[in-house]
């Protein structure tokens, strides 16, 4: 596979101007990875030894609790960075975090030498990893927020106004979304369903007020 003729430096800007000499280590060095949706990518305590780079589908990073509860942090995407893989190998430290694939995914694994590599030699690289740790963690920093300073009903109320007018996805689905538990979940959506925001079916939301919601999201 030529790296320059391939998807990866058009997936991936900043490997698209590589030097020869690292352009053919990455070449050889880099491997593929396929998962299917809900397989495993990266568990939490396991050693962090490779960056993947997601060519297709998705995965999703979430930090679960001792006592089963589990809420994501971010995806990753065709295109990006995952920042927990990303300072795994900075700091030689094992997984804190777990990565499911949401889709089947196609990614490519960069060992955790040749990432060091680029992180030193090659600018535009070294620059794309650090705009990551900006970009993420305002968003880490936002979900903090949300978690720590909103309540539940609101939450779930702007999850729910800002993916419909349907959802395809299980009580489940939304609790380890948001950070809560199936029950209190499937009990805020009865109620939204009893004020007529929402109607549900097996698996599925179907938004019937949006702007009810978004006033609910919003403390009202």
């Amino acid at each position: 596979m030529s790296l320059l003729d391939s998807n990866l430096a058009r997936i991936f800007p900043a490997l698209a101007q590589l030097p020869e000499t690292l352009a053919r280590e990455v070449e050889h060095q880099i491997l593929p990875i396929r998962a299917t949706a809900g397989a495993t990518v990266f568990d939490a305590g396991a050693a962090c030894q490779a960056l993947p780079l997601v060519l297709n589908g998705s995965i999703r990073v979430s930090k679960r609790a001792e006592n089963g509860r589990e809420i994501r942090l971010y995806g990753v995407n065709p295109g990006e960075l995952c920042i927990v893989t990303v300072s795994c190998l900075l700091g030689a430290t094992a997984y804190p975090a777990t990565g499911v694939a949401e889709s089947d995914v196609s990614a490519l694994a960069l060992p955790r030498t040749l990432f060091m590599r680029l992180i030193a030699e090659h600018p535009p690289f070294r620059d794309a990893v650090f705009n990551l740790f900006a970009d993420r963690l305002t968003g880490l920093m936002e979900l903090v927020e949300e978690v720590a300073f909103r309540k539940l009903d609101q939450r779930l109320a702007g999850w729910l106004a800002a993916r419909g007018p349907t959802i395809l996805a299980s009580h489940q689905d939304i609790a380890q979304e948001l950070g809560s538990v199936r029950e209190i979940v499937s009990r805020l959506l009865k109620q939204f369903e009893d004020q007529n925001l929402v109607r549900l079916r097996r698996e599925r939301i179907e938004v019937l007020d949006p702007l009810g919601l978004k006033k609910v999201a919003e403390g009202g």
